[in-house]
């Protein structure tokens, strides 16, 4: 899946903090800065997919200057960082997609609102999250992490471990996993699975390879 790109914009410190590790967590790019520099970030980035905002101070009385600058460059969708005092006089745009967050939220809340914004009716659940020793899977959003680094995999690979993680401790023939993970409409030979799990298994490194197991004579399994 292609990955998002968003833009981080923020004054203080602890948000900067919290939000760093909650985008770190998400298949994006992030540009950052202040508020200063909101007009050459945006510049800079035509193809941002989402603008994080933190509103504070008087903030909200230019809110409608940077609404107006993302609908002159495409409509991107805005999150807002707001304090609680703030939300008598709070006015959501209504020309861009937009939510808030209130200043001290959670960062589970922080990446549920910024996932239903960049992926709308794909949002991450808990069941969505699959971690395994220092590995995780973020099934919503076909991310793989080993000790935190990003694993670059190809969508069949993905699909491939993805596929044997949700189904651990059971063996597939190299036919099956071509059914249930290249399609029944796959006309290759059955090989292409080796090759894959050997790309797999390299990516993942010495210590995870060793659960995705030969099955000799029969297929492959996942050892959870």
């Amino acid at each position: 899946m292609q990955r998002k790109k968003v833009i981080f914009i923020a004054d203080s410190l602890d948000n900067a903090h919290k939000f760093q590790q909650v985008l770190s967590g998400l298949d994006v790019d992030v540009a950052a800065g202040s508020s200063a520099q909101i007009k050459r970030l945006l510049s800079q980035n035509p193809g941002r997919d989402l603008v994080v905002y933190e509103a504070r101070g008087d903030a909200l009385g230019s809110l409608a200057q940077v609404e107006a600058m993302l609908v002159e460059e495409g409509s991107t969708p805005m999150l807002l960082i707001v304090n609680e005092q703030q939300l008598g006089d709070l006015r959501l745009p209504v020309q861009v997609k937009s939510d808030f967050v209130v200043h001290g939220a959670s960062q589970a809340e922080c990446a549920a609102r910024i996932r239903q914004l960049l992926w709308p009716g794909n949002e991450a659940s808990s069941g969505d999250y699959i971690v395994i020793d220092n590995m995780s899977l973020n099934l919503a959003t076909y991310q793989v992490k080993v000790a935190d680094e990003p694993l670059d995999l190809t969508y069949l690979e993905y699909a491939l471990l993805a596929f044997l993680v949700t189904h651990p401790g059971r063996t597939y023939s190299r036919d099956a996993l071509l059914r249930r993970v290249w399609g029944f409409d796959y006309y290759g030979g059955s090989r292409t699975v080796d090759v894959h799990v050997r790309r797999v298994r390299a990516k993942l490194g010495p210590e995870l390879a060793q659960r995705l197991e030969t099955v000799r004579g029969v297929g492959y399994l996942w050892n959870s």
